[in-house]
């Protein structure tokens, strides 16, 4: 930090990997969710609640989970002027959070160093209830996830199940703080019907991971 020290708020946003969407590029991210009234969005790394608000003003249902104890007691101060409801606020490391047993879906705009561990909690077992995922992720990331066909063990291991797709592209600038590198939008949608029966899923990764090296 040039001629200050840094603040808690400084040292939490580096350790969690912190880089929060400007307002107008959360309303871009949502224009392009089809949110529906009703539905129930899990939210991942809530943050200032850019997109949390948005989305309960849709009609959703939002569960916002939040590492970091500043922002979700913030979060949580705001939502009671929401419509009743609408957002609960789970201050909790998503990673050690179960997942909703009702059909559900995600929106997150994620720490960039987590993305993979993120992908593996929610796409791992496909016969979970998610329904799909729009991810702000870093954009290289996107582009890999994202390749036809699957390039590499990851992608490929998921590929039976889910869907993946770039939507957009979101610069740099469209953060604060600015983190180095643009970001994108990957959709992840799940196959209606599969290309192989759920009860795979454990034994097509086993072999994917066995005959493609890493």
């Amino acid at each position: 930090m040039s001629g200050r020290e840094r603040t808690a708020r400084d040292r939490r946003r580096r350790e969690l990997g912190q880089n929060f969407l400007r307002p107008e590029w959360a309303e871009r991210v949502l224009s392009a969710l089809d949110v529906r009234p009703g539905e129930l969005v899990l939210e991942v790394g809530a943050g200032r609640g850019a997109l949390t608000f948005r989305l309960a003003a849709l009609g959703a249902r939002v569960i916002a989970v939040e590492v970091d104890p500043a922002w979700a007691g913030q979060l949580q101060a705001a939502g009671r002027g929401a419509r009743p409801g609408s957002i609960r606020v789970v201050a909790a490391n998503f990673l050690n959070t179960d997942l909703p047993e009702a059909p559900f879906r995600v929106v997150a705009s994620v720490p960039f160093s987590l993305t993979t561990r993120i992908l593996h909690r929610l796409l791992d077992d496909p016969t979970s209830a998610l329904s799909r995922a729009d991810l702000v992720v870093q954009w290289e990331v996107g582009r890999k996830r994202a390749a036809a066909p699957a390039a590499n063990l990851l992608s490929a291991s998921w590929a039976p199940w889910w869907r993946f797709a770039l939507v957009d592209r979101i610069p740099a600038a469209a953060f604060r703080p600015v983190p180095g590198v643009d970001a994108g939008l990957l959709r992840v949608t799940r196959r209606d019907p599969p290309l192989l029966p759920l009860v795979m899923a454990g034994p097509f990764a086993s072999f994917i991971r066995e005959r493609w090296p890493q």
